[in-house]
């Protein structure tokens, strides 16, 4: 029987996406045979994420201060708004050079099987940024997936019914795919012919 100290570290590495007991428990005995000084920077870098990062209070992505670098530039343009679902997106999107405006990360997308309603996307908090009077222009940039499609319907509904214009980017992005895997040009492209939402 393993150690119980070793059963935790395997079962603490299962929490990564695509883990599972196989290759966990692979991961694990490399890291104590083979890497321990890897494995400690791994734990430190962990640990210290943990305790420095934090949501921007403007678009919810990671930041270490109050505000991220974004949201405090000068340089982007305040009158559009750019709503993706992870900061994953969001740096595809920086990748892709087409836009210049600010975001809004939602951390996630409505998702029924999984839980998640728009009570748990604490949207309360994009409605405030978008209907800022600044903002002009929604741009919604979920995955288009189903839950993706979903959350884009509801937040189209949500934001038209409080008179702010809405469109969503346009099908460059292959249907079922998600924006980390999107190649910039196509991005790029997609951000370019986005329509209104009618």
């Amino acid at each position: 029987m393993n150690p119980s100290s070793l059963e935790g570290l395997i079962e603490a590495l299962r929490c990564l996406p695509g883990v599972g007991p196989k290759s966990a428990q692979r991961m694990a005995y490399y890291l104590l045979q083979h890497d321990r000084a890897g494995a400690k920077r791994l734990a430190e870098g962990i640990d210290t994420a943990l305790r420095a990062v934090q949501h921007c209070v403007r678009c919810n992505t990671f930041t270490e201060s109050e505000t991220c670098d974004r949201c405090t530039s000068s340089k982007r343009d305040p009158t559009q708004l750019c709503i993706v679902e992870t900061p994953v997106d969001m740096n595809m999107m920086e990748q892709a050079h087409a836009y210049s405006g600010l975001y809004y990360v939602l951390m996630g997308r409505i998702s029924p099987l999984d839980g998640v309603g728009p009570r748990e996307l604490k949207l309360d908090r994009l409605l405030a940024r978008a209907g800022d009077g600044i903002v002009r222009e929604v741009i919604l940039a979920t995955n288009y997936t189903n839950e993706g499609e979903a959350t884009a319907h509801y937040l189209s509904e949500l934001l038209k019914s409080r008179g702010i214009a809405v469109t969503r980017i346009a099908r460059g992005v292959p249907v079922g795919g998600g924006l980390e895997y999107v190649d910039s040009g196509t991005l790029a492209q997609a951000m370019r012919e986005r329509r209104p939402l009618v």
